[in-house]
């Protein structure tokens, strides 16, 4: 049988052409069965009279024969199909109506607790350890921020599903004219998807610098509400409110972004060449400290795998047998001289 002679309905729901016709033929007619209804239209009717009364556009004709069918008004069909969709949408509003009303039952003891929590100065400081919760608290104060939001992100190139999330939170709040400063570590500029990203905001007025080493994790709103990471709790973060140490964040990141440099969108070798010396000079820094490899790498945010390649091009470097003697013999002094190896981008 031809497709437009099947029974079978669309994938999107619409009728069938074989369904079309036999309810044209049955809206002139007050009753009929199968066999005259196969007879006039030349195909087999069965699967269209099935598909119309699963559709309630045909009815079994009073009577005892039943396969004798009459047309349903389309309205009516609807009235029936909608019915138990309509007692749905009833039940869930009745549910919603009543889960509103025990919640707001509880504003009054909400209200009275915090307005005594920040009368005592407790609410200042509040640990939110959901990462769900932290995203929604973030998009309340992005939504809510009216002069300027300050960000500090460590840990070199933004991960693509965060970048996606952010992009247009961030664009709607640089289109309504509030500044937005951001610092990365310098690998992250090896990141394309941070650079594409970096290269969308800045045309819209936003400030990109990145720095070697030395960042928190933090967000400053309006100089008001601070977030900061928790260390060792991941999607955890700590909600400042406190306006002595918002304004000691606000200040560390004011330091921290002086001594940073613009972001660019693409980066020149010779860019890459001195990014790279910078960076080898903190890893000699932190060489010295005693440091371990994976320690440092989390904190220039690059891959522990290219630290360790970074580590081993310095020490071949200064002939150092260990990295401890690397991080002493390149300590600053007149004996020492400059390294010089090969740049490797971070990855």
């Amino acid at each position: 049988m031809p497709p437009e002679e099947s029974g079978a309905a669309g994938a999107d729901g619409e009728l069938s052409p074989a369904a079309r016709r036999l309810y044209a033929y049955a809206v002139e007619r007050h009753v009929f069965d199968r066999c005259e209804a196969t007879a006039a239209l030349g195909v087999r009717a069965a699967a269209a009279i099935t598909e119309l009364a699963s559709a309630h556009l045909l009815q079994r004709a009073p009577g005892d024969d039943p396969d004798r069918w009459s047309a349903v008004a389309p309205r009516a069909a609807a009235a029936r199909a909608l019915a138990p969709l309509a007692l749905l949408v009833r039940e869930t509003h009745d549910e919603m109506d009543r889960l509103r009303g025990r919640l707001e039952a509880l504003v009054p003891a909400y209200e009275a607790g915090t307005a005594h929590r920040d009368l005592s100065g407790s609410g200042r400081l509040e640990l939110v350890t959901d990462l769900g919760a932290v995203r929604g608290l973030i998009a309340e104060l992005v939504a809510t921020c009216e002069r300027e939001l300050l960000t500090s992100q460590p840990g070199g190139g933004r991960p693509l599903e965060t970048l996606e999330e952010s992009i247009g939170r961030d664009e709607s709040l640089l289109t309504r004219g509030v500044r937005m400063r951001t610092i990365y570590q310098h690998t992250a500029r090896y990141s394309r998807p941070t650079a594409a990203y970096v290269e969308r905001v800045t045309a819209l007025g936003a400030q990109v610098r990145t720095l070697g080493d030395g960042l928190m994790r933090m967000l400053i709103f309006d100089e008001h509400t601070g977030l900061m990471a928790v260390p060792d709790r991941s999607g955890a973060a700590l909600v400042v409110r406190e306006p002595s140490v918002v304004h000691f964040m606000t200040t560390t990141f004011e330091r921290s972004w002086v001594g940073a440099e613009p972001f660019p969108t693409s980066v020149s070798p010779e860019a890459a060449r001195s990014i790279s010396d910078e960076l080898r000079q903190t890893i000699v820094r932190l060489l010295s400290e005693g440091l371990e490899d994976k320690v440092i790498a989390r904190r220039l945010g690059m891959s522990e795998r290219t630290c360790q390649r970074h580590i081993a091009e310095i020490m071949r470097a200064v002939g150092a047998k260990s990295r401890f003697q690397a991080g002493y013999l390149l300590s600053p002094a007149p004996a020492a001289g400059p390294v010089t190896p090969t740049p490797t981008p971070p990855t």
